[in-house]
């Protein structure tokens, strides 16, 4: 009987403690969030319905939608990976988040092996460790299909590992490689146009790694690559009517008329709010005032970071030990551009809550955020250390004990919230079904309820959106309005003691309790005997 030989030469691959840790730490994450994705949690919205509902209509080939319903900015790459799976499994929240927690287990992936190529194995592991926690902020940007994030931040990733592999002749299908960069950077652009400041910076990499041979054939493949990512965003572009393409959409809503705020008030709303939220310091009501420590320490620290890619990049003696420290500035630049246009906006000042979301991008910098930390915290432990480096390394270790724990607190203060959340959730199903049970098909009401309603009954129910005066709201699918519109006893479905409410009464007079057929989740359904269109 013959037994197989090994071959001494083939090395299984193994895994060392950093990565042994950086596993059991990303395995921890990715269950923790699996656990909300089956529990519904965070809770659903009427945006996150329009793009479930953008899914079921490109699962049954009756849309190719470019944009999210009712804007021309907002690429809906979200849907199409949720589009096979809701065509299986039919309208479920859980089936429409699945891709993003695959994404999300990707993006983990990828910030570990940029971490360690670029910095230190221990230093990966760590930024695995608190991107694996998550409050519900950062949870939300994560697993919600809202558009954007959670595809755009493992492109960038891979992007630069490509990059890397370049520099270091690592990659036998260069070619091929140049074009795959070029596609991520198209697909991330089409999907969500904030994440530009890191496709920038990922792109200089790309030119710096390898500038000789993107002029030629790869030069065209990177070129192609980007075009064919791009091409829902072109083709739509070209065929939109005056002031309705990307671009102008997009200005529009960037300079909206209002009351400026103040410089001082914006880096408040930006740095004291905005990044402890998007790092996951702060509950979704708001950010104690201790909790903005980190977003003092951030420009500082970027600043250290800076200065310790230009220091490593003097030092280097290789190529690709300068292509790595040009990675670093890379990460350093696309937050500072990212900060920047966000406190450039007056929404950073008047609304931190609603829009620190558009921050989560800078978790792709977080390793080189924590860089000088973790320089000054290991180098406390070196038997020459002087004086002042254990103070300060003391004082980094604090800092970062300090960041661990509270983005911990998050976490747990998230998981404490869970059953009311589950509560709102489950209320949103009872109404779904005692409409459904009403006999109704065609109803109107608030725009938070609308689409949510129309996904939880699978367009079983069609609403269309009126605001609390009665009158036609946002109504992102006009199919939907206009179906409502031909009903000849729609109904109405309106918050318990709302102004919607209030007037919905005035008009019925003395049929409105007669017209009320059901009541559930903190709304009244009413199905009156004849229209109620005060609007006409």
């Amino acid at each position: 009987m013959s037994t197989p030989v090994r071959d001494p030469r083939r090395r299984r691959p193994t895994l060392d403690r950093p990565a042994l840790v950086a596993l059991l730490l990303g395995v921890a994450g990715v269950g923790y969030r699996l656990v909300l994705t089956l529990l519904t949690l965070p809770t659903s919205n009427s945006d996150e319905a329009t793009f479930g509902l953008a899914a079921l209509h490109i699962a049954t080939g009756h849309e190719r939608p470019v944009f999210l319903y009712g804007q021309r900015y907002m690429g809906m790459l979200e849907s199409y990976l949720a589009a096979p799976l809701l065509a299986v499994a039919g309208p479920s929240w859980p089936v429409l988040r699945l891709p993003l927690l695959l994404l999300y287990a990707v993006f983990l992936w990828l910030a570990y092996r940029l971490t360690r190529r670029l910095l230190s194995p221990w230093l990966a592991t760590a930024v695995v460790g608190l991107l694996a926690l998550g409050s519900e902020r950062v949870v939300r940007d994560q697993l919600t299909v809202v558009g954007g994030r959670p595809e755009v931040k493992p492109a960038v990733l891979a992007m630069l590992l490509i990059a890397l592999a370049l520099a270091d002749d690592r990659v036998r299908h260069r070619w091929l490689a140049t074009g795959a960069f070029g596609l991520l950077a198209g697909v991330a652009l089409w999907s969500d146009w904030l994440i530009a400041p890191y496709l920038a910076v990922a792109g200089l990499v790309l030119v710096w790694a390898v500038p000789r041979e993107l002029v030629g054939w790869p030069g065209v493949l990177l070129l192609g690559g980007f075009l064919i990512g791009l091409a829902p965003m072109i083709k739509d572009n070209l065929i939109a009517p005056d002031g309705q393409d990307s671009l102008s959409v997009f200005r529009e809503i960037s300079t909206k008329d209002g009351l400026a705020p103040t410089l001082t008030e914006r880096l408040h709303g930006g740095l004291l709010e905005g990044v402890p939220l998007a790092t996951g310091l702060c509950p979704m009501d708001g950010c104690a005032r201790w909790a903005g420590w980190f977003g003092l320490l951030y420009p500082p620290l970027l600043l250290a970071a800076a200065g310790l890619g230009l220091v490593a990049y003097r030092r280097a003696t290789e190529p690709a030990a300068r292509v790595r420290a040009v990675a670093i500035l890379a990460l350093v630049v696309g937050a500072v551009l990212t900060l920047l246009g966000y406190v450039r906006s007056p929404l950073s000042a008047t609304d931190p809550l609603g829009n620190a979301r558009y921050l989560s991008v800078l978790q792709l910098s977080l390793p080189a955020v924590l860089w000088p930390l973790w320089l000054a915290a290991r180098y406390a432990w070196r038997g020459t250390a002087g004086t002042l480096a254990r103070l300060g390394g003391a004082l980094a270790t604090l800092v970062l004990v300090a960041l661990a724990a509270a983005t911990l607190a998050g976490t747990v203060a998230f998981v404490a919230d869970a059953p009311s959340l589950r509560a709102e959730e489950r209320q949103a199903r009872e109404l779904a079904g005692a409409v459904r049970r009403a006999g109704l098909h065609e109803v109107y009401s608030d725009y938070w309820t609308c689409n949510r309603l129309i996904f939880n009954t699978g367009e079983r129910v069609v609403c269309a959106v009126l605001d609390g005066n009665l009158t036609p709201g946002q109504n992102r699918y006009p199919a939907y309005w206009k179906r409502v519109g031909r009903a000849p006893r729609p109904g109405y479905v309106v918050p318990v003691g709302s102004s919607a409410e209030r007037g919905l009464r005035r008009l019925l007079g003395d049929r409105a309790d007669a017209a009320v057929v059901a009541e559930a989740g903190g709304y009244r359904v009413y199905h009156p005997e004849s229209a109620v269109r005060p609007w006409r």
